[in-house]
């Protein structure tokens, strides 16, 4: 019985889509945080110059 359930495959076609699915999973994640920090950077950057093209007016 131990070793008809060692061999007994059924269900890892699903833990390798979840595998799949979780690694697709953190390269979003990585990607969207990477992105949204340079985007925080580039509204700070063009608030700092709006803010002394204001004050030079």
């Amino acid at each position: 019985m131990l070793t008809q359930f060692f061999k007994d495959e059924r269900g890892a076609t699903a833990i390798e889509y979840g595998l799949i699915c979780g690694l697709i999973f953190l390269a979003i994640v990585t990607t969207v945080l990477s992105y949204g920090d340079n985007l925080h950077k580039l509204y700070i950057k063009i608030g700092n110059a709006a803010g002394g093209a204001m004050a030079g007016s």
